[in-house]
């Protein structure tokens, strides 16, 4: 099968679990309602100079629509009082008690008839509507300037760009977390975030791809691509990463605690991506790299706008070792990379579809599919198990290798 028509079924199956923009317009106008309501005169934060930022794969243009009718969309965003507050100032407990009093008006204002809850990290608003999302808030400060620094110099000695490596260091900011000792008390051990910082080395990330940053440029009609909401890229980045998550999503379907988190996988991902055009290219590229780049000491899976943290740090972590998520993440990517392989090469239209569902939950439609690749369906009933073997969870770790079947 030709490149092009492999290409064209692993971009139907990213269509399929992508969600529509008018859930991504709706979640901006959740944020641009929000940061409405804190840039307020009578808002308890209004002093401290709020901004309200959106975070998380919503951000990123890389959300996927749940698996089941009933799942939730998370809608994360980060509340970030940009002066007035520091940690000599205010605890932890004070800052999310503080952001806290003005979601919890907001909540009331709104008619949101679920009461706020508190997550160790974050406020939590549950939507009663049809997009079923809840809003998760952080509540942060910038971190301080010395930090910042010593951050900016790590990033650059992974072979950063300078100018890049400064735009995202300083955005780290410090967060709430009561779990921790300190929470209650004035002290200068805050955790780091940076899910902005992040968010723009993916962004550079995808501007590999250069045909599509100027097809890009040119719809934002001034050459300025950051013009345009990340889910508009629809780069072959975010949709690698798209079906990434829902093969992992299925995968794991019956073992929650042992799946790979999105954080890990979306990291990988863009370091692995070399700016291919064509999604099937990008995926094959990923897969049959993104295992090599897990390194053998600590950290395992550095963040990128922050190199000391370790995404993979539960893979070591004594309480979580009975779990085996090394292990489990190194055999799901071998299954990956099985997977997408068979389904970028299969020439049936129902079985195309047949395996879309399988293992990614997407409802293809035979029609389409075999109008998108030119073959005609076959006549008949095809047998589920015509599906490739080797698609279940192995029993023993498989160490990923490039796949044999992703023909040219």
């Amino acid at each position: 099968m030709n490149n092009i028509t492999r290409n064209r079924i692993i971009e139907e199956a990213a269509r399929s679990i992508d969600i529509p923009d008018s859930a991504h317009e709706k979640a901006e106008a959740r944020y641009k309602d929000l940061s409405e309501w804190f840039s307020r005169k009578e808002a308890h934060c209004y002093a401290f100079n709020p901004h309200i930022y959106s975070q998380g794969s919503f951000r990123l243009g890389t959300v996927i629509r749940p698996v089941d009718d009933d799942g939730e969309y998370d809608l994360d965003m980060g509340c970030r009082l940009r002066m007035g507050v520091t940690k000599k100032t205010h605890t932890q407990q004070q800052l999310k008690d503080l952001v806290g009093a003005d979601l919890e008006e907001y909540r009331v204002a709104r008619g949101i008839q679920k009461k706020r809850e508190e997550k160790p990290r974050c406020w939590r608003l549950e939507y009663a509507d049809k997009l079923k999302f809840h809003l998760d808030t952080v509540p942060s400060i910038p971190e301080t300037s010395d930090r910042r620094q010593l951050i900016q110099e790590a990033i650059v000695r992974t072979g950063a760009q300078a100018g890049l490596a400064a735009r995202v260091a300083n955005l780290t900011g410090a967060i709430t977390d009561n779990r921790v000792r300190n929470y209650k008390i004035i002290h200068d051990d805050w955790l780091l975030s940076n899910s902005e910082g992040f968010a723009i080395w993916f962004e550079s990330r995808m501007r590999q791809a250069r045909a599509l940053m100027e097809s890009l440029a040119l719809q934002a009609k001034a050459a300025k691509v950051d013009e345009l909401p990340a889910y508009r890229w629809k780069s072959p980045l975010q949709r690698c990463v798209q079906l990434l998550k829902r093969h992992r999503d299925v995968f794991f379907a019956a073992d929650q605690d042992g799946k790979p988190a999105s954080i890990i996988i979306t990291t990988l991902a863009a370091r692995a991506y070399k700016g291919e055009v064509e999604i099937a290219d990008a995926l094959e590229t990923i897969l049959t790299t993104m295992g090599a780049l897990v390194n053998s000491t600590s950290p395992r899976v550095p963040n990128p706008v922050n190199p000391a943290e370790d995404f993979a740090d539960k893979w070591s972590d004594p309480a979580s070792r009975h779990l085996n998520l090394e292990a489990k993440f190194m055999s799901w990517l071998r299954q990956a990379q099985i997977y997408f392989a068979a389904i970028g090469n299969e020439r049936k239209p129902e079985l195309i579809v047949e395996m879309a569902k399988s293992k990614l939950g997407s409802l293809l439609n035979v029609k389409d599919i075999s109008t998108k690749i030119g073959i005609a369906p076959t006549n008949g009933l095809l047998k589920p198990a015509a599906v490739p073997a080797g698609l279940s969870f192995p029993d023993k770790p498989l160490i990923p290798k490039k796949p044999a079947g992703f023909a040219r």
